[in-house]
């Protein structure tokens, strides 16, 4: 701008002009020493006591990483793209770890071995042992018999019905509890028409007993929803590979949105757990009610490996406890390779038994089969290693 031109602005816009000019002026004095700082804050600014150089290119989130924020209930779905598993501890504790086996084809079966007498059978060696799938001879190639710790749902029905019977029912599961593994670890579900985690994963019988006290025994029964509920938790939490859930009720389920088969097949697809059932139908004011929930309290036991147990009374309650600890502390768990690709999918049928020449008559409880997307999940063969 020429200084005639200039001269014949208006006197407010000469002063509006002579201050941009001043400002740019000043702006180009102090360039050098602002780059010079901006700079250095780049390369050291100081972020919470910590240096932080912004000049680093971002680091992306791996995108192999399943981020969804509602986990699959299939297991496997959770897991990194392509990750494997072969030989890497996936639980460890003081004295004991858990090791995956590295044959991707193993399926592991915890077995329970009774007499004709209904008295647990020990002493038992690999070769009485014989297993098939889907009707298949298999050959067994894993073999452990023993006390191994355990991860436990404990789930206690709060339903109106069982506002007489809570005490009982407390007292039982706390009985197991003492009875069982030290390590073992257990959280408390009290349900009616929702199921509430009154207690998470501890092995401080105090903090279990004080979730088993958070109970009102009011409304409906909504069992099956408790139960997958309570495997998800299991799956999603579990320290011990090795997986129970005890149910402890005295009726029929009455407000699940899932179904019986529903429930057993979402436990069978996460893998586990076994289930054991305590049914208190002494005082059942319907015949055809308690009839139900026997059956019910059968088939979810019966089909992941595990037993119903139906007290006469609330004086059998504690000895029911201890029966059950003493079954899961004392099991065989034996391992086989599938002669089928788990590549094919599907269901498959287990079955197994056990013959020896100091016992007549002998009787397997295991589960009933597994779906081949779940098998690593067996693979978490207990095997207690000093580590002192």
């Amino acid at each position: 701008m020429s200084i005639k031109a200039f001269v014949g602005l208006p006197q407010l816009s000469r002063r509006l002009l002579l201050c941009v000019l001043i400002l740019f002026f000043f702006r180009l004095d102090a360039l050098p020493s602002y780059a010079q700082s901006a700079a250095a804050e780049q390369s050291s600014p100081v972020s919470n006591g910590q240096s932080v150089n912004y000049t680093r290119r971002e680091l992306q989130p791996n995108l192999e990483v399943d981020r969804d924020p509602v986990p699959s209930p299939d297991a496997a779905d959770n897991l990194p793209v392509g990750a494997a598993n072969h030989g890497k501890v996936i639980g460890k504790s003081g004295t004991s770890g858990y090791v995956l086996h590295e044959n991707v084809n193993e399926v592991v079966l915890d077995c329970t071995v009774v007499d004709k007498n209904g008295r647990l059978a020990s002493g038992l060696k690999q070769s009485d042992f014989r297993a098939w799938e889907d009707g298949v001879p298999q050959k067994i190639v894993s073999f452990q018999y023993g006390d191994v710790p355990v991860s436990v749902g404990i789930l206690v029905d709060n339903s109106g019905s069982m506002r007489d019977k809570r005490e009982t029912a407390n007292r039982a599961a706390i009985e197991l509890v003492r009875e069982s593994n030290p390590q073992d670890r257990a959280f408390i579900v009290n349900f009616n028409n929702k199921a509430y985690l009154d207690q998470g994963f501890t092995s401080n019988i105090s903090e279990l007993e004080r979730g088993l006290e958070h109970y009102d025994a009011t409304g409906e029964t909504a069992l099956y929803d408790a139960v997958v509920a309570s495997a998800d938790e299991l799956s999603a939490h579990a320290k011990w590979p090795k997986q129970v859930l005890l149910i402890i009720t005295d009726g029929d389920d009455d407000a699940s949105r899932l179904t019986l088969q529903q429930t057993v097949q979402r436990v069978q697809r996460l893998g586990g757990p076994v289930i054991y059932s305590i049914g208190m139908l002494f005082e059942s004011e319907s015949p055809q009610q308690a009839e139900r929930a026997r059956q019910t309290l059968e088939t979810l036991s019966n089909d992941t490996g595990g037993m119903a147990f139906f007290p006469r009374s609330s004086q059998d309650m504690d000895t029911i406890a201890k029966e059950v600890a003493r079954d899961i502390r004392d099991q065989y768990m034996i391992g086989y390779h599938s002669t089928k690709s788990p590549d094919l999918g599907g269901y498959r049928s287990v079955r197994v038994e056990a013959q020896s020449q100091h016992h007549h008559k002998l009787t397997v409880r295991t589960r009933n089969g597994y779906y081949p997307r779940q098998v690593h999940q067996m693979h978490a063969v207990q095997a207690a290693q000093k580590t002192k």
